[in-house]
């Protein structure tokens, strides 16, 4: 009796039966991993959405707070962002786009600038001419092309009525999430299992005080960014300054990889006009980056968005890799979602001692043993 007990368990051998559930089961995963894919649009209108949403919510909780009802609160800032809207793209998009296409006009001039700036260097530096006919064959061939694709853009209408139906359609579940948000909280609250419910609030409640705090910073750091960067290159003469500041506000949406887009259209037109225009704009750049990073962000951001530089690349690139440029504009809400997740549902519960294991992180940073610095008894 006790052999049979401690005999080993034989498995009974795969049946006609199993392999059929087996490949029902591989198929389906099949299918919804298809059906995620072809969803991904959806998903990243309805993140949006809701991010828009979590945004907007501190406005209408304080109108309600006023004493103004919540479907009064909406429909009264869904008018003002509107008519902000209106405004700004009545006052920015004509000069923006005059510029454009004055920069597009000019495009043989700068190409040409910028050659001129090559020779120059190619012949102080008789190594680099071998790289010039290359580099000149790949930007005329460019160049060439630019008007006739710029001239596609502006024609095609192509996806218009599709834009125009996401955007009705996004203005309605925006509208639907502000007047009674109350039920989604509710059903997110409610799918949380009982042990980890007060986690699930936590975590909501932090991503929309991160979230509020990200939109605030993001649009004060690009109005002072793009500002100080228009007013910057107009002294040093490099234009078209305004198109510039615009670029620079955009950019802020894209952490760490956009200022860095937006400077090499600034510094390529610096230096198609002179090398010392392009130190004085590289210069330029340096200086708002500079503020940016050690002032605008720690002041405007505050303690709630106390992220990682690292982790918030990280996301960058991958979010753009996976959904494009919608992706990238999510780096941070995502990055701050799952730090977040990890915090309350891994750190939290495990009490990590973070003072020590800052401690023993500048340790190995600095090449140095615990042994040689023994804890400090109070």
């Amino acid at each position: 009796m006790a052999e049979a007990e401690h005999a080993p368990e034989r498995h009974a051998p795969l049946s006609f039966a199993d392999a059929r559930r087996l490949l029902v089961i591989i198929l389906l995963v099949v299918v919804a991993c298809m059906l995620l894919r072809a969803l991904v649009p959806v998903v990243l209108l309805f993140a949006i959405v809701t991010l828009i949403a979590m945004v907007l919510n501190p406005v209408v909780v304080a109108l309600e707070k006023r004493r103004i009802p919540r479907a009064v609160s909406v429909a009264l800032l869904l008018l003002g962002v509107a008519a902000t809207a209106v405004i700004v793209a009545a006052i920015i998009v004509p000069a923006f786009a005059d510029q454009v296409q004055a920069l597009l006009r000019r495009a043989p001039e700068v190409w040409q600038g910028i050659r001129s700036r090559i020779n120059e260097l190619a012949r102080r530096y008789p190594s680099l001419q071998t790289a010039v006919p290359q580099a000149d064959q790949i930007v005329t061939t460019i160049a060439a092309q630019t008007g006739a694709v710029t001239n596609v853009l502006l024609r095609s209408t192509i996806g218009v009525v599709g834009g125009v139906f996401v955007f009705v359609f996004a203005l309605l579940l925006l509208i639907f999430m502000l007047a009674n948000p109350q039920p989604l909280v509710l059903a997110y609250l409610a799918l949380a299992p009982d042990r980890h419910r007060e986690k699930a609030r936590r975590t909501l409640v932090r991503l929309m005080a991160q979230m509020t705090a990200w939109a605030r910073g993001v649009a004060i750091n690009g109005l002072i960014t793009g500002a100080t960067t228009g007013v910057l290159l107009w002294i040093i003469g490099v234009q078209p300054a305004f198109l510039f500041a615009v670029l620079s506000f955009i950019g802020e949406f894209l952490p760490n990889i956009g200022p860095v887009l937006v400077s090499i259209p600034i510094l390529l037109v610096a230096l198609s006009i002179s090398v010392t225009k392009f130190w004085l704009a590289l210069g330029a750049v340096l200086l708002v980056y500079q503020v940016e990073v050690n002032f605008l962000v720690p002041f405007v951001l505050g303690k709630e968005m106390r992220m990682n530089p690292v982790n918030i690349l990280f996301f960058t690139i991958a979010m753009g890799w996976l959904f494009g440029v919608a992706g990238a504009v999510l780096a941070v809400p995502a990055a701050a979602l799952v730090e977040i997740l990890v915090d309350e549902f891994y750190l939290r519960p495990r009490r990590v001692d973070f003072a020590a294991l800052d401690r023993d992180a500048a340790l190995i940073v600095r090449g140095e043993r615990a042994a040689d610095h023994p804890p400090i008894v109070k």
